[in-house]
C-alpha cells in the first residue's frame, strides 16, 4: 500500500492541549523513516477558540468546521492520486473532516475507549471529540458541518474496544447510540479473541476506514492520552485486532488520535506508537 502521512493537529478543547503536538512528536520519533512512507505535510487544523458556541454546543465551532473542510480536501486529493492517507491527530474531532473526503459507501472501524456519541447539549466538555461519532452518523448537533445527513451509515460503523457500558451510570450517552451501530467492547477483544475479531471484520469487499484512538489501549501500557480508561487493550491485542483489517485489501486509510505529547517528556511513548504502526502497516 502506498501510504502518505498527513498531519491534522486538531485539539478540540481549544486550549492548546498536547494532542496538537502529537504529529510533530511522532515525526521527531522517526515515524516517517520507520514506516518508509511519503510525507503529505499538514492541514490548518489548529483550534485556538476555547469558547463553547451557544447554538451547537461545540467549542470553537467555526474553526472545527474550517479544519474539517481543509482535511476533507486533502484526503480526497490523496485518495484520488492512489495514496492511502495516514492522518495523524490531534483528537477524534478530525474524523468528520476525514469522512467528508471519502468516496460514498464505506465501513468505519472505530477503535476507541469511548463511544463519542454525545451532542452539543449532553457533552460535559463541548469538545467535538466527545461527539465525532454522533456527528458522522447524523445524530450530533446540526450546523457543525457544511453538509447535512450522515457521512457513514450507522450499520457500517463498528465500535471496537470501548469499555463495557453501564446504562445505570452512563445511560445518557449509551442511550443515544444508534442501535444499528455494531459494538464490540474491550472485554470481547482482549487476549486470544483479538485476532478472531479482526479476521471476522476483515471479510468482505466494501472499502473501509480505520480510526485508532489510542485510548483504546489500557493506561498501564499507554498513559499518555487525555482521557485514559482502565480495562483496555494491550499492544499485542491492538496488533492482533488491527493487522487483519490493514491486510484485508479494503482499507482506504487510517487515522491515529489522542496521543497527548505533553504526557511524554522523554519520547518513549511516541517511539512505542511508531513501533506499533510499523508493525501494523508492514507489507
Amino acid at each position: 500500500m502506498r501510504w502518505s502521512v498527513l498531519d491534522a493537529p486538531l485539539d478540540s478543547s481549544g486550549r492548546g492541549r498536547g494532542e496538537h503536538r502529537a504529529p510533530a512528536a511522532l515525526r521527531a520519533a522517526g515515524l516517517l523513516g520507520r514506516l518508509g512512507v511519503a510525507d503529505a505535510g499538514g492541514v490548518d487544523a489548529l483550534i485556538t477558540d476555547p469558547v463553547r458556541d451557544p447554538e451547537t454546543g461545540v467549542i470553537g465551532v467555526d474553526q472545527v468546521r474550517r479544519a474539517a473542510r481543509a482535511t476533507a480536501v486533502r484526503v480526497t486529493t490523496l485518495i484520488g492520486t492512489g495514496r492511502h492517507p495516514l492522518v495523524l491527530g490531534g483528537d477524534c474531532a478530525i474524523l468528520p473532516g476525514i469522512l467528508q473526503g471519502l468516496p460514498a459507501g464505506f465501513d468505519l472501524w472505530f477503535l476507541d475507549a469511548h463511544l463519542d456519541f454525545e451532542d452539543g447539549r449532553t457533552s460535559p466538555t463541548g469538545e467535538a471529540a466527545d461527539m465525532d461519532l454522533s456527528i458522522v452518523t447524523d445524530h450530533g448537533p446540526a450546523g457543525v458541518l457544511d453538509r447535512e445527513g450522515p457521512l457513514v451509515d450507522p450499520d457500517q460503523v463498528y465500535v471496537l474496544g470501548h469499555r463495557p457500558l453501564d446504562r445505570a451510570t452512563e445511560g445518557r450517552e449509551a442511550s443515544r447510540v444508534d442501535p444499528a451501530v455494531h459494538l464490540v467492547p474491550a472485554t470481547r477483544i482482549r487476549g486470544a479473541d483479538a485476532a478472531a475479531v479482526g479476521r471476522e471484520l476483515a471479510v468482505g469487499t466494501t472499502p473501509a476506514w480505520l480510526h485508532l484512538d489510542l485510548d483504546v489501549l489500557d493506561p498501564l501500557v499507554l498513559p499518555a492520552v487525555s482521557y485514559p480508561e482502565p480495562g483496555g487493550l494491550d499492544w499485542a491485542d491492538l496488533i492482533a485486532l488491527a493487522r487483519p483489517l490493514v491486510c484485508s485489501g479494503r482499507l482506504l486509510g487510517m487515522s491515529v488520535t489522542d496521543f497527548n505529547a505533553d504526557e511524554d517528556p522523554d519520547g518513549r511513548h511516541a517511539d512505542r506508537i511508531g513501533q506499533a504502526l510499523a508493525e501494523l502497516l508492514a507489507d
